[in-house]
Formats: C-alpha cells, structure tokens, sequence
C-alpha cells in the first residue's frame, strides 16, 4: 500500500509540472510558503496600463501588428508554446529532453515552486481583472478562444511566469546550459503577446512576477536544500542519459 501511494503522489507531481498555470491554479498542491509568507505582487508589479495610457495604446498597436505574422513560422512556434510541457518545450536549450519519472527530486522541486508561482500569480489576477487583448476583437490569435482563457485575466501572464520561472530554476541548476534555458524562457514569454492571447505589459509582467517569487523562494531554508538536491540528481541523470547535441 505504502509503494502504490508514492507511484501516486509522484503522478500527482508530475501533472502539475505540465499543467497550464490556469489549471494549476485550481489545485490545492503545497508550495515552500505557507499562508501570509508568499509574496503580494500588486506591491510589486506595475500593474497593466491605464487605458487610453502611452503603454496601452503601445500594447494595442503591438496586438494589431503582429496578427501578420499568422502563418509565419514564429506564429507556428507561439502555437506550440501553448503548451505548458516544458520538459517538451525546453528541451532544445536544456540539451536533453527530461524524464520526469526518473528526477523525482528536480519534478517535486518545480511543482512546489509552481504552487507558490500560481497562487501569487491568481491572487494578482484577480486583483486587476483585466481584459486580454483580443477580446472585443476579431482578429485572429493562435489558440481556440476558450471561455476559461477569457475569464482567466490578461496581467500579469501566468503562462510566462510558468515558462521564465523554470527558466530561472533549470538556469541555475544547469549553470552550463544557463545561457540557451534563459533564451528560450524569453522567446517562450514572447510567445505570448505574439500568439495575441496576451498584451506585451502582461507579459512583462510575468516575467517580473517570476523573478520576483524565484527570489522569495530563496529565502526558503528547504527551497535551498531543495536545489542542492536537485542539481546532484541532474548530474546524475546527465551522466546516465543525456546525448550530447
């Protein structure tokens, strides 16, 4: 009985790893923070623009510019970044592709962190409420117009939080590979303003939300301990698995 509730708890880990941050959100999965230690990022973020504001007007003008690029091959990419795998989605800059069933250690690590992320990151949604940049809008964005993607508000983006905090993570987990991880978890941010599922500020934003709950997380006494643990299991399984590219 005792072996079947692990093979489950590491399951469990392992969808929230892959999970888009908006359904993330909605799990009750334990960060590092407990109540009242995670940070409140609308005393920390800009906040979106006023409208009618320099940088709204900027953002919409960036949304309506770049429906051009539908079909091209950087929209191609922004559909695939949809997707929150981003063992799947990172693994060009990681130099391998992660079994997260054989680093139970780094998954537990990222689903943690990811709890802490997405509570942050909802309760600043939440606070701000708004709208994303296509809404009122026929033009086209590259990812099905969902209701829970219109409710789900548009700053700060969880979806580049999700994306630059794992780059911040893996980066320094993976100090030889630092520089190609935190690329991709730009272009990986970009994608969204890009695909048009969010405004350039929110994306900004998210950037800012992920680097600034990362940083809290350091504050964290099993976080720390945490990391250490990880690095020496990606060592390992480096040395065991991984292909040079």
């Amino acid at each position: 009985m005792a072996k079947r509730t692990r093979r489950w708890g590491l399951a469990a880990l392992m969808a929230l790893v892959t999970l888009a941050p908006a359904a993330a959100a909605g799990r009750e999965a334990a960060g590092y923070l407990a109540a009242g230690e995670g940070l409140d990022l609308t005393a920390v973020l800009p906040g979106p623009p006023t409208p009618g504001s320099p940088r709204a007007l900027a953002d919409a003008r960036a949304f309506r510019d770049s429906r051009a690029l539908n079909g091209m091959a950087r929209w191609q990419q922004a559909t695939a970044d949809v997707s929150s795998d981003l063992g799947e989605r990172f693994a060009t800059a990681l130099g391998f592709r992660p079994d997260w069933t054989k680093l139970p250690i780094t998954a537990a690590l990222l689903a943690k962190f990811d709890a802490d992320r997405s509570a942050a990151i909802g309760s600043a949604k939440a606070h701000w409420q708004s709208k994303r940049p296509f809404i009122g809008s026929d033009l086209p964005i590259c990812e099905p117009r969902r209701p829970s993607l219109i409710a789900n508000g548009d700053y700060p983006s969880g979806h580049t939080a999700h994306g630059w905090g794992f780059a911040l993570l893996m980066a320094e987990l993976l100090p030889d590979r630092a520089q190609p991880i935190l690329a991709r978890g730009r272009d990986y941010g970009d994608s969204r303003w890009i695909c048009g599922s969010h405004s350039q500020s929110a994306v900004e934003g998210g950037y800012m939300a992920a680097s600034a709950v990362v940083a809290r997380e350091h504050g964290n006494a099993a976080f720390r301990r945490d990391m250490v643990a990880a690095a020496e299991e990606l060592a390992r399984y480096r040395a065991r698995n991984a292909s040079p590219r």
